[in-house]
């Protein structure tokens, strides 16, 4: 018997044992934890043997999975509502999730704009008169580790209705907060946006004072509408010797525009994968991301994109500024399904090195099936212009703002497309204190 093995799959046993007084949900549900767990303890934590997870070899960078985080009490619901004020995200309605927990004191349950209708996961699932709750732990994305991991342990989150026809005047803002150290928070959301909307939704990650070294397991699973226009954003900013490792879904319908922007700032390990189809013709996919990481974080980004119809946009750019050692990953794939006749997608990613210790991996692919199609992929990596950079000193500026400048104009093109003007200059100020760590 292989020891090591051995004593792996123990420690997962215990895991999902030390777990069951956390998890909601009984008969099917409990069931199809069960089964996810399973799955998991076979695959176990991805590795570098595995391809998608190349670049980001989670059994080297992660180790294991730590236990989940105990159901927050009054001092850690302090520290979150003091963690949430500093955001300072304003115009947004907050639902709030405190290590795992969904906490209404701290969200904005009162008052939703009319259109929108919010149930708290854990409520649906313990309620043994919903038929359907355990579907609401499948996923359309098969063969991963992390999301079956996130199935088998997910002890709550949020699922929205946007009826149709809506246009909300708040973004809708899912606040993930950290107050325990050495624990995991692990949590599913769901939310469904009508036809004929305009929705901005946005995902940000915080910790609370004296939160360290715990992990974030999230999946979001976004569904939306025919004639839509959704915007989404992401904002990860965890302790920085933290982990977060976050899946998000979206299913698009026939003519909707989906614009999504994330930030990635924080974290010692953090992996940020989205899945995105085409159900319905006529749609556009706009997505930006930027990482700005220093140290020796790990920040990955992956991307899949599925063109399942005829007719239909897509763009990808990325961007990441890299200082110390720091290791950034982009993997972009776009698949062209037969019928999907008259595609346009297309993907750039961009990387600033600051140091020569710093490293970039891109990996762009296309899996193309259909012949009436447009696609393409690009990829530069470089250092600050030297030529600039003497331009602006000689100008009277000190290297470290001259250099500030420069990185600042190279991710502001992907933070203007943010659109919510509160969001864009969270993301700037974001950006700016990252820059004033630098020294």
């Amino acid at each position: 018997m292989n020891i090591a093995l051995a004593t792996s799959n123990t420690a997962q046993d215990e895991l999902f044992t030390s777990a069951k007084g956390r998890l909601p949900g009984v008969g099917p549900v409990a069931t199809m934890r069960r089964a996810a767990f399973d799955d998991f303890a076979r695959r176990g934590l991805p590795h570098r043997r595995i391809e998608e997870w190349k670049y980001t070899d989670l059994r080297a960078l992660l180790r294991e999975v730590a236990p989940l985080a105990p159901a927050p009490d009054q001092a850690a619901l302090a520290r979150a509502g003091a963690a949430v004020k500093a955001l300072g995200i304003n115009g947004t309605q907050k639902f709030v999730l405190v290590d795992g927990t969904f906490v209404p004191q701290l969200s904005d349950v009162s008052g939703l704009e009319k259109g929108v209708s919010l149930r708290v996961l854990r409520d649906v699932l313990e309620n043994k008169d919903n038929a359907v709750r355990a579907d609401l732990l499948q996923t359309s994305v098969a063969s991963d580790a992390m999301i079956s991991l996130n199935t088998a342990l997910a002890t709550d989150g949020v699922m929205i209705d946007v009826a149709d026809g809506v246009s909300l005047t708040k973004p809708l803002h899912i606040v993930h907060v950290a107050t325990s150290s050495d624990t995991s928070a692990v949590t599913r959301s769901l939310v469904k946006i009508g036809k004929g909307t305009n929705v901005t939704l946005v995902e940000s990650f915080a910790a609370a004072e004296g939160a360290k070294t715990y992990q974030s397991h999230d999946s979001i699973v976004v569904w939306i509408g025919d004639n839509a226009e959704v915007q989404h954003v992401r904002l990860m900013e965890d302790a920085l010797d933290a982990a977060n490792i976050t899946t998000a879904i979206f299913t698009l319908g026939a003519k909707t525009r989906l614009n999504t922007f994330c930030l990635t700032h924080g974290a010692r390990v953090s992996r940020y994968q989205g899945f995105v189809t085409f159900k319905g013709e006529g749609s556009e996919l706009t997505t930006n991301g930027v990482n700005l990481l220093g140290g020796q974080r790990h920040g990955d980004t992956t991307l899949l994109v599925d063109h399942a119809v005829p007719g239909c946009t897509s763009r990808e750019t990325f961007r990441a500024a890299l200082d110390a050692r720091a290791h950034s990953v982009f993997q972009g794939r776009i698949i062209v399904r037969p019928d999907a006749q008259q595609t346009d997608g297309k993907m750039m990613t961009r990387a600033l090195l600051l140091s020569d210790e710093a490293e970039v991996d891109n990996k762009p692919e296309l899996e193309i099936f259909a012949d009436d199609v447009s696609c393409g992929h690009g990829a530069t990596t470089g250092a600050l212009d030297e030529d600039l950079l003497f331009y602006l000193r000689a100008r009277g500026l000190p290297e470290k703002e001259a250099q500030a400048l420069l990185i600042t104009a190279f991710v502001g093109e992907a933070i203007e497309s943010i659109v919510n003007d509160d969001l864009r200059e969270f993301a700037v100020a974001t950006a700016e204190r990252w820059l004033a760590t630098r020294g």
